[in-house]
């Protein structure tokens, strides 16, 4: 790579750091790119450690707010979950981040961009096809997947060129976090039997340990959205960290999973995801007033297929954008609100309105005024069970034929 200018997708923690003195050393000239997903660390000094480390130059971009339009929210119209379980968090900052090296590519006049991603992991995959699905012509780089150090090497190589990294052989988790969500893993949490002590976990309190008293919020949606919390508007960028806030203060938003990685291996996953878990709850639930029993089957086929589509790195891709056409008709009437009851870890509905819901209380009322024609039932039991009955009729009673057989 001697003289080949490359844009590198830049954390500011151990690999990525590592790759900056590893392109600089064999003789390319590296840019570093910052892209705040409201990870929490602080740009400036991000800025300054990649151009202390030997960055030709570093950028420092602010992709919150379209990350929570763009890609949450579409997410979360989806009620997006792999595995029924991980609200996908990681997943959707990459390809945002693979956009902004792309754009990051074209200013500098880079033909190459970089991740740190490793072999084992998604995140490769999810970089590399999402370069190919938008930017054919520029060539992904993928340092950890060369260099063949394990992480204890690339600590000491970071001692050794006076890198300052936040990974210490006393503290050897693997930390990703962006606004809708935190990842953990490595170290002690590879065994699948280890329990995670309370130093794994920053966003959500211990559920014992959280308030004796349990706390109501209201979200409130617009064609899926999020836009209101308690009754408050907000930007979902805006609403996302506040919900996170209250509901990991209740101890709400854990998970640990054995979870299929794309590579085809199992990985043992811890997350932290509050307001994602919180808001996806109460989107479904909205849903269940708002749209129609087939449609609620079909959507959740289409959401499982979604969340893969996500989780493969195929965000950009034909079917992904079929799906959210589809998913986008289905919210024209998800307007409502539902209130949810925290208490020690556990996030409940408690209440739940819409603006147009299919739900009636005169229809489904046990009292003598219901406008529901019982008499009705008897006609429609009849046309129900018929191939039942018409089956019966020409093949006698099964079960008795095949105990006389035995």
């Amino acid at each position: 790579m001697q003289g080949e200018k490359v844009v590198l997708a830049y954390s500011g923690g151990l690999d990525t750091s590592v790759c900056l003195k590893w392109f600089e050393q064999r003789g390319a000239e590296p840019y570093a790119l910052y892209l705040d997903l409201g990870q929490g660390e602080p740009a400036v000094d991000v800025k300054k450690k990649a151009l202390n480390i030997g960055a030709a130059d570093a950028f420092v971009r602010d992709a919150r707010a379209e990350f929570a339009d763009e890609y949450v929210a579409p997410a979360i119209k989806a009620n997006a979950m792999y595995g029924g379980r991980y609200p996908l968090f990681t997943a959707l900052g990459r390809p945002l981040i693979a956009k902004k090296l792309v754009e990051a590519a074209r200013e500098v006049g880079a033909e190459n961009i970089a991740h740190g991603s490793t072999g084992k992991g998604n995140d490769q995959v999810r970089f590399d096809v999402t370069t190919a699905s938008i930017a054919p012509d520029l060539k992904v780089v993928a340092p950890v997947r060369e260099w063949g150090m394990s992480r204890p090497e690339e600590m000491e190589f970071a001692r050794e060129n006076g890198i300052p990294v936040p990974t210490t052989k006393e503290s050897p988790y693997s930390v990703d976090e962006n606004l809708f969500g935190r990842s953990i893993e490595a170290g002690p949490l590879e065994d699948p039997d280890h329990e995670p002590t309370p130093d794994v976990f920053e966003m959500t309190a211990e559920p014992e340990d959280a308030p004796d008293e349990p706390r109501h919020v209201e979200i409130g949606f617009e064609k899926g959205l999020p836009t209101s919390l308690d009754g408050r508007e907000m930007a979902l960028v805006d609403l996302i960290p506040a919900l996170n806030v209250i509901a990991g203060e209740h101890g709400f938003g854990r998970i640990d999973m054995i979870e299929d990685r794309l590579v085809g291996i199992k990985s043992r996953e811890i997350y932290e995801a509050p307001a994602a878990l919180a808001l996806i709850q109460a989107h479904r639930e909205l849903e269940s007033m708002t749209l129609t029993k087939d449609v609620l089957r079909f959507k959740a086929q289409v959401e499982q297929r979604y969340a893969e589509l996500t989780y493969d790195g195929l965000w950009f891709t034909p079917l992904k954008a079929a799906l959210d056409a589809f998913i986008d008709e289905t919210q024209k009437t998800a307007t409502g609100t539902v209130r949810l009851k925290l208490y020690k870890g556990s996030a409940t509905v408690s209440g739940r309105t819409a603006e147009k819901p299919l739900y009636s209380q005169d229809l489904a009322t046990y009292d003598p005024n219901s406008t529901f024609d019982e008499s009705a039932a008897a006609g429609f039991i009849a046309l129900w069970g018929l191939p039942a009955r018409q089956w019966a009729g020409v093949h006698g009673d099964v079960e008795s034929a095949r105990q006389k057989a035995e």
